[in-house]
């Protein structure tokens, strides 16, 4: 179905890693190493990280590797790039990510690429990285400090990135994003106060159709922006048919591609093809493709936020209005030069 048939594989690995997570490699590969291979810090410190683990970490962070690209976003949101020494595959924002040695795939990265680049700390998620892995690399007496991120709220995550900033020796960095972050949403809540919810069909993948449940970050994130997901659901990825969609009939379609604004050829994809092309919102033009940022729980995910209401929300946003986002997010950006 052109465009839309076709999934980068960023945007494919964070939509269904969700859903099927590789298991038992990193079991195999911890035997390979001893204790003699990981680097001794000689002050240390307890922290428990957001899954309850109990975490052994150096009191001062020089070298950190990511485990996803939400999280090596965040560390450099944070004014910490030069200190993050690895990452994955995957990590491509910043651009300078991608410069930096990779450690392989999130869901199994190598553990002796990780061990090499001698980290004092290394951070994970639970949106895509395995259990295994952080065993794995503590038994090794490597700190891993793992964050809930598929199972938070947005503020939940604005408070996630503060605590990653405090660990890292960067509290007032972290503090400082968290704020302007929150001011930003705070400003998008007032002006959607009194406009009604817009339902919309938010698809992460498409071949099954699968879409999001009431209980994810995603979800949240769609209130924010003024939108709610048409289906009702406990599941967080569950799967539908195209059949119920056209019953349920969405205001707006929403893809979370990576591929910019939906244009006359993806229109054009979606009105050539059978069932698609019976949805008011496809006869309408009311398609919106958001960039990966929105299926990502980073600092970006505010900028998809932000787009979503103003394309399902068009009658709220003058052009004032979206310059004052356009100034808020540059006030940010400044904000974060500032701190590195």
């Amino acid at each position: 179905m052109g465009r839309h048939g076709e999934k980068s594989a960023v945007s494919l690995l964070f939509a269904v890693a969700f859903l099927v997570l590789a298991l038992g490699a990193p079991r195999a590969a911890a035997a390979r190493f001893s204790f003699r291979d990981t680097p001794q810090a000689t002050k240390t410190r307890v922290v428990i990280d957001e899954v309850g683990r109990r975490v052994v970490m150096p009191t001062q962070v020089n070298r950190i590797v990511t485990l996803a690209p939400n999280l090596t976003e965040t560390v450099y949101a944070l004014g910490l790039g030069e200190k993050l020494v690895g990452d994955t595959n995957f990590c491509d924002t910043p651009p300078a990510a991608k410069l930096k040695p990779h450690v392989g795939d999130p869901q199994d990265p190598s553990l002796e690429a990780i061990v090499a680049l001698r980290p004092d700390l290394v951070l994970a998620t639970t949106s895509i990285n395995v259990e295994e892995t952080a065993d794995a690399l503590a038994r090794l007496g490597i700190a891993v400090y793992t964050t809930a991120g598929d199972t938070q709220t947005v503020l939940a995550m604005l408070d996630s990135f503060a605590r990653m900033g405090a660990l890292m020796g960067a509290g007032q960095q972290g503090a400082a994003l968290a704020a302007r972050l929150r001011a930003r949403l705070d400003a998008l809540h007032a002006r959607l106060a009194d406009v009604p919810m817009a339902h919309v069909l938010f698809v992460v993948g498409e071949d099954p159709l699968i879409t999001i449940g009431q209980n994810t970050f995603i979800a949240d994130a769609l209130r924010w922006a003024g939108a709610e997901s048409i289906l009702i659901s406990t599941q967080n990825w569950p799967h539908l048919s195209l059949e119920e969609v056209v019953r349920l009939q969405p205001d707006y379609i929403v893809f979370a591609e990576g591929h910019g604004d939906a244009g006359p050829s993806e229109l054009a994809d979606l009105r050539a093809t059978p069932i698609w092309r019976d949805l008011d919102a496809v006869e309408q033009g009311h398609v919106v493709d958001l960039n990966e940022e929105s299926i990502r729980p980073s600092p970006g995910l505010i900028d998809a936020i932000e787009q979503l209401a103003r394309e399902v929300h068009p009658e709220v946003f003058s052009a004032s209005g979206k310059d004052e986002i356009r100034n808020a997010k540059f006030e940010m950006r400044e904000g974060d030069s500032c701190a590195r």
